[in-house]
């Protein structure tokens, strides 16, 4: 089952409710709502984040006015967790010992040591 993602800041374990882009071209930063699918170039931010963070010296920024809401679960995200349900309750299949092969006379081994070259 996938896990809900995270905020992009250093040490902050509380889940994702927005995306920070940075338009380069623009000098604008911008804070929207949480994107579909997470991508390489932006930063995930729980809603501390969003609200409180500042765009660097001389750029915009443009923030979302709503409510961050937390997105909601996929049915990708349920099918997994009921697969995960019915693992779980499955009985515990034995292994037999494990024993190792008879070697066969007529098979050479595919390994050998060579010798270091003369110097």
């Amino acid at each position: 089952m996938r896990s809900p993602r995270r905020c992009s800041r250093n040490g902050c374990p509380r889940q994702a409710v927005a995306t920070l882009t940075y338009v380069y071209a623009d000098s604008t930063a911008v804070v929207g709502p949480l994107a579909i699918n997470p991508e390489p170039h932006t930063y995930d931010l729980c809603e501390s984040h969003a609200r409180s963070l500042t765009a660097p010296r001389g750029w915009e920024l443009v923030r979302f006015d709503g409510e961050f809401e937390p997105p909601p679960p996929t049915t990708d995200d349920l099918v997994a967790l009921a697969d995960a349900v019915r693992e779980a309750a499955r009985p515990p299949v034995r292994a037999e010992p494990y024993s190792p092969p008879s070697p066969s006379p007529t098979r050479r081994a595919h390994l050998r040591s060579v010798p270091p070259p003369p110097r």
